[in-house]
């Protein structure tokens, strides 16, 4: 079938311009392989399996997993063509029509450009294609938005309206050290090391690191811990008995509660961690010791998160410019 098809777009190359042969592949692609033998589909789902085996073994989250399945099946089931067969406009056409029938924004599209460039990249690696035809579908360009980070008025706000010293604590372990809300609901007691103010934390692909909390996190986990009355390992558990250990929609529910009753604006786990990896950088602490502490594999992803202050950079220019 594929050598049909080069053949056909070959006979008609001296009568037709560029665009309008690749409109005759994408048509010669949509109707000649319109429909496809069970076997074909079965070998969809087969690489589609492998490629998640692959990423697991890898020491990728489950929930990275489920994302991974979710675009590639998505995909899979819109795009009528054994995956052998597939080409670069097939995949564009799918990007444009997958945008504008679920009205998504451009971030969303690249994530799942990057899924699927991920997986047929991963079946050239292995031998399954000749060449990924997603290659030549570029990064989709989008705004680079400064995210705001809690001042430190509205920190003294949250910490003034915590009526729990549970939540005292949560709050103060999750600015203080930059922990990702996942690893602080596995945190255990035993965890933490109180004389050197650090414990260890297992981040994405179960990757341990330490982190840092200062001497007011500290106190304030010991006084909610002297209150517990229950023996559940967990660092952090549910408020009513059976005293469960806190799950990440229980953290992020009580932060926003929190927040809202305060009438504080977009409160949530994760501007903890932005918030420290911005003060860090403004104190002057070098961006690879940041990226150390956030446990990020590229310094890019560090740079997205920690926002420079622009009071110091109108500072510098006055020192070195002016």
């Amino acid at each position: 079938m594929e050598n049909q098809i080069y053949n056909i777009i070959n006979d008609m190359s001296d009568v037709l311009d560029i665009a309008q042969m690749k409109k005759l592949q994408e048509v010669l692609i949509t109707r000649l392989t319109a429909s496809y033998s069970e076997s074909e589909k079965n070998d969809n789902i087969s690489y589609m399996d492998m490629f998640l085996t692959a990423k697991r073994i890898e020491g990728c989250s489950e929930r990275t997993i489920e994302y991974y399945k979710s675009t590639i099946k998505t995909m899979l089931e819109k795009i009528d063509v054994p995956i052998r067969r597939m080409t670069t406009e097939v995949l564009r056409e799918y990007l444009v029509q997958y945008q504008g029938i679920n009205n998504c924004g451009k971030v969303t599209i690249d994530n799942i450009r990057r899924n699927l460039s991920s997986f047929f990249s991963w079946l050239e690696e292995e031998d399954y294609i000749l060449k990924s035809p997603i290659r030549r579908i570029h990064k989709v360009k989008t705004k680079k938005l400064v995210k705001e980070v809690i001042s430190d008025e509205t920190l003294e706000q949250l910490r003034d309206g915590c009526c729990e010293k549970r939540d005292l604590a949560m709050i103060d372990i999750l600015v203080s050290t930059g922990m990702r809300v996942g690893e602080l609901v596995n945190l255990n007691i035993d965890d933490l090391d109180f004389e050197e103010r650090e414990c260890v934390v297992y981040g994405k692909g179960d990757k341990e690191r330490k982190v840092y909390f200062d001497a007011r996190t500290k106190l304030h986990i010991q006084s909610y811990l002297k209150e517990r009355c229950d023996q559940d390992p967990a660092l952090f558990v549910s408020l009513n008995a059976p005293y469960q250990r806190l799950q990440i929609s229980g953290v992020e529910t009580r932060i926003r509660e929190l927040g809202r009753q305060l009438q504080i604006n977009n409160i949530h786990p994760h501007k903890f961690r932005r918030t420290m990896a911005t003060r860090a950088i403004d104190k002057g602490m070098p961006i690879e010791q940041v990226q150390k502490l956030l446990g990020h594999q590229q310094i890019d992803t560090t740079m997205q998160y920690a926002m420079v202050n622009q009071n110091n950079v109108k500072s510098s220019h006055r020192k070195y410019m002016a």
